[in-house]
């Protein structure tokens, strides 16, 4: 039965995780989200997404 989940829930889990446990600044998490939105109107955003898919992608292709 495959996953389904949204890279945004996965992102959001791996930022809350990393406030919660590491030590990290909500500041931190703040910046790294403004940051998503700036680069989502640069020209690296289709180089940045077709990365996100190729490794998305791999990680589908094995069977654990």
């Amino acid at each position: 039965m495959p996953l389904h989940l949204s890279l945004v829930a996965v992102l959001t889990v791996i930022v809350c995780l990393l406030v919660r446990k590491s030590g990290h600044k909500i500041g931190h998490a703040v910046a790294a989200i403004l940051l998503g939105f700036y680069l989502q109107g640069t020209s690296l955003a289709s180089s940045i997404s077709q990365s996100a898919r190729a490794v998305i992608t791999a990680i589908n292709s094995l069977h654990l």
